[in-house]
């Protein structure tokens, strides 16, 4: 089975494109889904974020996710240890889970893949790609950011012109050209490869 990334930045669709996977049977691991959850259930990793940034990180112990936003989304610093608490726990349990799925291949979906190390262990890497206005424009709409915010939040993740460069493939989500043809093609040629080893 292979293992396949999917990434991109803020607000350019990814989710979007990870759904249309979905419709066509192919398991997908949404890594931020996947940080919220052991940040509620991983005993190590809660202990970790209280000792860090505090007791009050949780109530009845459910993370408070708007105090540990109100923390970390203002200072850099206390963002990039957040990161690395969350980060290789989540990778841990993405291993897990590719461990269970029995498709040809399976994706993990994360905004992060290559900031994280989580593209490491990957065969492959998808990435999807709209022009920066745009993507602002769907955050602030999504989201009921202002275009300050969301431009801060573009900023912590690495430029789309690096990005779009580490991966093997890319999606173009502009509005323009039509994403299923794009995913399609991807999904034959990934289920293609799945069954002949990668040359070198």
């Amino acid at each position: 089975m292979l293992r396949v990334g999917l990434t991109g930045g803020i607000g350019s669709g990814k989710t979007t494109v990870a759904r249309m996977f979905e419709t066509l049977g192919i398991p997908l691991y949404y890594a931020d889904d996947a940080a919220k959850r052991l940040l509620n259930t991983d005993p190590a990793l809660k202990s970790a974020v209280q000792q860090l940034f505090g007791e009050a990180c949780y109530t009845n112990g459910v993370l408070n996710r708007s105090y540990l936003a109100s923390i970390v989304f203002n200072d850099a610093e206390k963002l990039a240890a957040l990161n690395q608490l969350v980060h290789p726990a989540t990778i841990a349990d993405a291993n897990a889970w590719f461990l269970n799925q029995e498709s040809t291949y399976a994706i993990r979906e994360a905004a992060l893949l290559f900031e994280s190390g989580a593209a490491e262990g990957l065969d492959y890497v998808i990435g999807v790609s709209a022009p920066a206005p745009l993507r602002i424009q769907r955050v602030m709409h999504r989201d009921g950011s202002n275009e300050v915010d969301v431009k801060k939040r573009m900023a912590t993740q690495l430029q789309d012109t690096i990005k779009l460069k580490l991966c093997d493939w890319v999606v173009t989500n502009d509005e323009r050209e039509a994403l299923l043809p794009q995913v399609l093609s991807l999904h034959e040629q990934l289920t293609l490869r799945a069954t002949q080893p990668r040359l070198q």
